[in-house]
């Protein structure tokens, strides 16, 4: 029998599905020795990180990935930090395959004058603000102003959005950042838009999220009912709609019939608006669009324009990866082909990849598609150690029983608020957590 010995770096969704189709590709000759590498001393990226707290449903994939460790050919090295603890030189030389899986976290600037002005951000802070990333503890979130702004059209902004719309008791119990949620309970803001540059039939958002909206008890959200009827009258003429953008256009036409209620709080989905500048003296005051319209299924700039008075600008256009010192990137993903880095053997799967797009269930397609690639091209192991080799005696690594223990602590801790579970937000606090008695 074959036994090859391949490292993961990244320890989210796109490294845990590459694992589980490793797993699935071993038979009577082949199997693989996974070592799944992670800066964290927890595991499941975005699906800690990123998946918004009022959304628990889609983090019940986090069952899957523990399924996944219980693989006896599977170890988890919590805590190590590619860069720090050792180099992508260190891996290549010692494994017989590394995947790279290291995601994309960067925010995309707009490129706008005012898009440094105090009270502008990025949702790639945001987002792990809420959701408890120890490295984002410390982003400053000022909510002290009435009116909030999100510019994107994809579920990210969709994420910002709500969060910062409905009232704070919903994620009352919720594994919301205790640091955020406190923020968020003495929060002003009381009007958000979500903008979009394009038309409703052009949005990334998914109909799920759309669909969820109206069910915000204490917010109206509003869509203006002409703007879905041009999105409709052009995907009509276009011929059949797309199943997804029929959806999404059918979720949007039910908000935009919806009588608002004066519930207090407000949520507005606009588009056909680009960002042009943000006003301020030494903070966000106002924010000015451009105006556009569709021809031909293309955006055109009207040459109009339309501001809105606001105090917080969060900028959610997409992500770029962090580089990585021995990898090339292009464009803000690990230059590849299909998932192969030409000329190593590196490979690579999810937003590293391909960029930030498609849902958590997308990564499992691109990791099965790319596992079938490292198992074409492996001949002979050729492994020559492996990463124990590399970290230092002194050095706490947060294997899987660590991490369980962890994860058992934040769950207890959770269960007298009504919570699924009550983050830890400092490393320290996490490794002391999992300590053994």
């Amino acid at each position: 029998m074959s036994r090859f010995k391949i490292a993961i770096v990244g320890a989210g969704p796109a490294g845990y599905f590459s694992a589980q189709a490793l797993q699935n590709s071993e038979t009577e000759d082949l199997s693989f020795a996974i070592d799944m590498i992670e800066r964290l001393p927890t595991p499941w990226g975005l699906v800690r990180s990123g998946v918004a707290p009022d959304h628990p449903k889609i983090k019940t994939v986090s069952k899957v990935f523990e399924k996944i460790a219980t693989h006896p050919n599977f170890r988890l090295f919590g805590n190590c930090e590619l860069g720090t603890d050792f180099t992508i030189e260190d891996l290549t030389t010692r494994y017989d395959a590394v995947i790279m899986c290291t995601g994309s976290s960067l925010g995309k600037k707009l490129g706008i004058p005012g898009e440094d002005l105090a009270g502008s951000i990025s949702a790639a802070d945001f987002v792990p603000w809420y959701n408890g990333h120890p490295d984002y503890v410390n982003v400053h979130v000022d909510l002290n102003g009435t009116v909030a702004v999100v510019i994107g059209a994809g579920n990210v902004a969709m994420d910002c959005g709500r969060i910062l719309a409905l009232n704070p008791n919903e994620l009352d119990t919720t594994d919301t950042a205790d640091h955020a949620l406190t923020k968020l309970h003495a929060s002003h803001i009381r009007q958000v838009y979500i903008t979009g540059r394009r038309g409703p039939e052009h949005a990334a958002f998914t109909a799920p999220e759309l669909r969820d909206l109206p069910k915000l008890e204490h917010t109206d959200v509003t869509i203006d009912a002409e703007v879905i009827k041009g999105a409709l009258a052009r995907a009509e003429a276009t011929g059949e709609i797309e199943k997804d953008v029929r959806n999404n256009l059918e979720a949007m036409r039910i908000i935009a019939e919806l009588e608002p209620e004066n519930r207090g709080r407000a949520l507005e989905l606009r588009f056909l608006s680009t960002p042009k500048e943000i006003k301020g003296t030494d903070r966000v005051e106002e924010i000015v669009f451009g105006i556009n319209r569709i021809e031909d299924d293309k955006v055109v700039d009207t040459g109009e324009t339309y501001s809105i008075k606001c105090d917080l600008v969060i900028s959610a256009i997409g992500y770029e990866a962090i580089p990585i010192e021995g990898v090339k990137f292009v464009k803000g993903r690990i230059e590849n082909e299909e998932g192969r880095v030409i000329g190593t053997n590196l490979y690579t799967v999810g937003w590293a990849k391909r960029g930030p797009s498609g849902v958590i269930g997308t990564n499992k397609s691109d990791a099965s598609d790319v596992v079938k690639l490292v198992v074409e091209d492996l001949t002979q192991p050729k492994s020559t150690g492996d990463i124990t080799e590399l970290i230092k005696p002194s050095h706490v690594v947060v294997d899987q029983p660590y991490w369980e223990r962890i994860n058992a602590a934040e769950i207890a801790a959770g269960e007298p608020h009504e919570k699924p579970r009550k983050k830890a937000v400092f490393i320290e606090e996490l490794l002391k957590m999992g300590q053994s008695l």
